[in-house]
């Protein structure tokens, strides 16, 4: 397997005009004649990195990134008080994506994902399967109510000192609601510094499983309070709504993605996104390879994951130069 390619700028940037205000920020890298490629990121809501961008070959590639809305150097930002999120669902960014498409003159493109952006990815990919040459996901999830349930409660039987003080930051007229209701209405408080710490609870309840997965990997964004307040929004109101998604809907309609490669790479000891999710998938993908790492978890940085997601651009650019 091989390791990132080495770090590179982008030849050309801009903003997309999304409608409702929504300027969607975009990027491209690598070679403009190249394979496209479209990078999906994380989250929701955490922005597209430079790290991502060196999952492909630069000189095969023509990689595109951009940041989904209200996110990142996208605008309006949903640090921003006065940004109403109502325009930001799942079938948004779906047409986001196609807009991108449109915009960039591309017929079809490989696409790689991590965490939300899996579901991302799924949802296109099944809504437009003519245009998505290859598919490598890694950290798999396709937000069913149960996958939300185990980040917002589950997860608290193996961090019960973090889930208490989440508990207890919640202000008492509120303790009633469960949590991930809680915050999504203090997320969206008419007041700015209840909504500021609102989001530096949330983070801290998942720093909790991020720095298990890998302690020198907290991300520096998160000392950013505008960052840690757009993704917190965006996080919770995601979760809150179920992505917009009937519950199961990704999976019951993998079938479509038959004849679309797609390799799965997954961490055993992934705790934000459970390998059964990545299993199930591989099991409804008819085409499909899951590729389990041992003794990795949820995080991108970890060496044999990188290494897993570059063979797997790798192995796709092959294919397209026969």
């Amino acid at each position: 397997m091989s390791s990132r390619y080495p770090e590179l700028e982008p030849y050309d940037t801009g903003f997309l005009e999304a409608g409702a205000g929504n300027r969607i920020y975009w990027e491209c890298c690598g070679n403009p004649a190249g394979q496209p490629a479209l990078v999906l990121h994380g989250g929701p809501g955490s922005g597209c990195s430079t790290t991502a961008r060196r999952y492909f070959d630069p000189s095969a590639y023509r990689i595109v990134l951009f940041d989904q809305r209200n996110c990142g150097r996208s605008l309006p930002s949903a640090a921003e008080f006065g940004t109403d999120l109502a325009a930001n669902t799942t079938w948004h960014l779906v047409d986001d994506i196609e807009r991108l498409r449109l915009y960039l003159d591309v017929d079809g493109w490989v696409i790689f994902a991590n965490s939300w952006g899996s579901t991302l990815a799924l949802a296109y990919a099944e809504s437009h399967p003519d245009r998505v040459r290859a598919m490598a996901i890694a950290g798999v999830t396709t937000t069913r109510r149960t996958e939300i349930d185990w980040l917002c409660h589950g997860m608290a039987r193996f961090f019960p000192e973090e889930w208490r003080w989440l508990r207890e930051a919640i202000p008492p007229n509120l303790r009633h609601l469960d949590t991930l209701s809680a915050f999504h209405q203090l997320l969206n408080a008419s007041d700015q510094e209840a909504r500021m710490k609102a989001a530096r609870d949330w983070h801290g309840w998942e720093a909790a499983s991020i720095l298990l997965a890998d302690p020198d990997g907290f991300p520096r964004r998160w000392h950013d309070p505008d960052y840690l307040l757009a993704r917190a929004r965006i996080v919770t109101h995601y979760f809150y709504n179920g992505a917009w998604l009937e519950d199961g809907f990704l999976l019951r309609n993998a079938g479509r993605l038959a004849g679309i490669p797609g390799i799965l790479i997954q961490g055993r000891l992934d705790l934000e996104a459970p390998l059964t999710t990545a299993w199930e998938l591989a099991e409804a993908w008819p085409g499909s390879r899951l590729v389990v790492i041992e003794n990795a978890a949820h995080s991108m940085s970890n060496a044999t994951i990188s290494s897993a997601i570059v063979g797997a651009t790798d192995e796709f650019r092959e294919i397209f130069r026969k």
